[in-house]
């Protein structure tokens, strides 16, 4: 099970309060979208689970293991099967995108990390680009090329931070397609954080709406659209 929980949450930045009290529930091997305006709180949800950051007081617990409880960091990041795609992609501009996608296994010492990266740029559709660097690709092709560098590393969870924000829609749908492909091959979490309601609404198996740093909605879609709340009915239209 790759179920995650967020559990009595309280969090703060210098001396503003981000959550308190924050609960949350991301079902295993589903799509959930982090749906808010800036300043929600959703990229700090992600650091939570990735590590990133430790939350004041609470829990973050994966798959019924606790990586932090208050300030302790039970389990540490590169040890939480964790991916995260950045809204930046963050790709290392000066590596070919081979070189990208291969880092982290050779990190891990990665015996046949050559074969493991031809594969997963196949899956993705990438293969003729893996001796370009990052500035030669367009920005469909850059984020590809960093969904191939989180997927190949074979995480539990994939956190996705408004990763599409700068596409145009055809490029949207491809990315978009080759990530859900990948949920359904490798039975991956995904929670995949957004502005876009059209988005959140058209993609998610479930959705998480974040207001001022409280929940104000959790649903699938077709509950959401069935009973919308005030916060909803006020942030997009359904």
């Amino acid at each position: 099970m790759r179920n995650i929980a967020l559990i009595d949450i309280t969090h703060y930045y210098r001396n503003k309060k981000v959550f308190s009290g924050l609960s949350l529930q991301i079902p295993s091997g589903k799509l959930t979208c982090l749906l808010g305006a800036s300043g929600s709180g959703k990229t700090t949800v992600l650091k939570l689970i990735a590590g990133l950051e430790v939350a004041h007081s609470g829990k973050v617990v994966l798959g019924g293991e606790t990586l932090t409880e208050g300030k302790d960091l039970r389990v540490p990041p590169h040890q939480r099967g964790v991916g995260y795609i950045f809204q930046d992609l963050a790709l290392w501009p000066h590596m070919k995108v081979w070189e990208n996608i291969a880092f982290g296994l050779q990190v891990k010492k990665v015996t046949d990390y050559r074969q493991k990266v031809m594969t997963m740029a196949e899956k993705l559709q990438i293969g003729h680009l893996l001796e370009k660097y990052p500035g030669e690709l367009s920005g469909g092709q850059q984020q590809l090329a960093a969904i191939a560098r989180s997927l190949v590393l074979e995480p539990k969870v994939l956190l996705l931070d408004e990763p599409l924000a700068n596409l145009d829609v055809k490029l949207k749908k491809k990315v978009i397609a080759q990530v859900l492909e990948a949920k359904s091959a490798q039975g991956l979490t995904l929670l995949y954080v957004s502005h876009d309601h059209r988005e959140a609404f058209s993609i998610a198996d479930r959705i998480l709406v974040l207001r001022e740093g409280q929940l104000a909605a959790a649903g699938s879609p077709e509950e959401l659209r069935k009973a919308p709340n005030d916060y909803l009915q006020d942030f997009i239209e359904l």
